[in-house]
């Protein structure tokens, strides 16, 4: 049973021990990173994603009214829980969370093209591709709930 835990004292040394393989690395940045980015933007939602009460991944999403965007920013699940299902799980719920959250239909994510497997994943749940790329010159996507 996949759940959402804010980062507080308790989990923070924690979740800052969530990893990905090497090959997976350059694809999203650390969680350090993430942590820093949502202490300095107030919009940033940074959580730990829990099996149970095991801490099994991060994910960080947000709402700027401003470009009247919501998106699901980052998600990680750690290298030792990968290929279970629980990337999938997460992300379905978290599009519940948001969408409720911030009463949207849209959300928004993006990646970069090389990064394959997370691209088959977001498209099998209904994420596709808007022809358009970020700052970073990462692909961005759009699932729009019914």
């Amino acid at each position: 049973m996949i759940s959402f835990r804010e980062i507080d004292e308790n989990n923070y040394d924690d979740v800052l021990k969530v990893s990905l393989f090497e090959h997976q690395v350059g694809f999203i940045e650390t969680v350090k990173e993430c942590l820093d980015e949502a202490a300095e933007t107030k919009e940033w939602c940074p959580v730990g994603i829990y099996n149970e009460n095991q801490l099994i991944g991060f994910a960080m999403y947000g709402a700027f009214s401003k470009h009247k965007y919501t998106w699901i920013d980052r998600i990680m699940i750690d290298k030792d829980y990968q290929g279970k299902g629980y990337g999938k799980e997460a992300m379905l719920k978290l599009i519940d969370i948001v969408t409720d959250k911030y009463q949207v239909d849209d959300v928004y994510l993006s990646l970069y093209d090389d990064n394959k497997v997370a691209r088959q994943l977001y498209e099998r749940i209904g994420f596709h591709y808007i022809n358009e790329k970020d700052k970073n010159g990462e692909l961005i996507f759009k699932y729009t709930r019914n």
